[in-house]
């Protein structure tokens, strides 16, 4: 019974791996991105940027410079690096929105 449970377990874990991988959206509100930008990417809170309706190459850009630290922000330095790997997803789901 263990052995089932944990295969299940596994299973399920390496589908929901693959979709948050290959879904922009889950990776978006996994992050907390939402926390700040809002839901879809729609700020209501005039200080951060909706990020919504954005070209895809501009966000791919934006978070690969908060990444290398060639753009400065505390919150975003810190933030932008647990995207890697994932920025074309984010940038076509906000795109998108």
């Amino acid at each position: 019974m263990k052995k089932i449970l944990l295969v299940a377990a596994a299973a399920a874990l390496s589908v929901g791996s693959f979709s948050v991988q290959a879904d922009g959206g889950q990776m978006y509100s996994s992050l907390g991105c939402s926390g700040c930008h809002g839901a879809g990417g729609k700020s209501a809170i005039p200080s951060y940027p909706s990020l919504a309706g954005k070209d895809a190459a501009w966000t791919v850009k934006q978070l690969k410079d908060f990444q290398s630290g060639a753009r400065k922000d505390a919150t975003m330095n810190a933030m932008a690096p647990m995207a890697a790997g994932h920025e074309q997803a984010i940038a076509d789901y906000l795109a998108g929105q």
